[in-house]
């Protein structure tokens, strides 16, 4: 079922730019193809030097809000193709007056043209998009055509989280990293049951926890 568009999406959009950048993605898309880079200066935008870290994929926000919120000294970029997603998580973030979360309205394949390499000191995917029909798994998160997307923009050390209620993906991913010779250091196959310090819970995640339903957990060390 497509996605009614909110109301006034665009003025609404507008009115987040300081704490959005948006764009036409497809024109985007063209220019990184074509190698023209538009870097964002994460220095300019937080006021800071501290570091980053990146949420791919934050749909509504609650994680990259709350994760903000529990760490003032950590800026945190958070990107979301959909704009009528997207919005509800810049308002969020407007509303709370938060200044270490900055949103970027693009698919991760454009990554690279709004960051230099080594920007990222970790990356986080919350149940992404599993894209189980048969020809999609080169769009995963989790795919190593976009793994070395993220390896080349994190710093050395850095490493990636992410957790998950579909077990295929899961297993997807574990072979992925495993590919791409990252070190998988945790694997959690049910994190209800083993919960960990600091766990900022998204609303997929309490949904399907709620529902009774198993989340996977893994962390990921970047090789680059």
């Amino acid at each position: 079922m497509r996605m009614h568009r909110k109301d006034n999406l665009d003025a609404r959009l507008a009115a987040c730019s300081p704490v959005l950048t948006a764009a036409d993605l497809s024109q985007k898309n063209m220019k990184l193809a074509a190698g023209i880079k538009d870097y964002i200066d994460l220095n300019a935008v937080f006021g800071n030097d501290n570091p980053v870290h990146l949420e791919a994929g934050c749909g509504k926000g609650a994680f990259v809000i709350g994760m903000a919120q529990l760490h003032p000294d950590i800026n945190f970029v958070a990107i979301e193709k959909v704009s009528n997603v997207i919005i509800t998580a810049c308002e969020k973030a407007m509303a709370l007056g938060l200044k270490n979360v900055h949103f970027i309205n693009c698919a991760a394949e454009v990554l690279p043209k709004y960051f230099k390499d080594g920007t990222f000191s970790r990356i986080y995917l919350n149940f992404s998009d599993p894209l189980p029909k048969m020809g999609y798994s080169s769009q995963r998160l989790t795919h190593p055509r976009m793994l070395a997307i993220y390896a080349s923009l994190c710093k050395r050390g850095a490493e990636l989280w992410q957790k998950t209620d579909n077990l295929p993906l899961f297993e997807f991913s574990l072979e992925s990293y495993k590919q791409m010779g990252w070190e998988v250091k945790e694997v959690c196959r049910d994190l209800a049951a083993n919960p960990f310090e600091g766990n900022v819970v998204t609303e997929h995640e309490q949904k399907f926890m709620a529902e009774g339903k198993p989340i996977y957990r893994a962390v990921a060390a970047i090789k680059n």
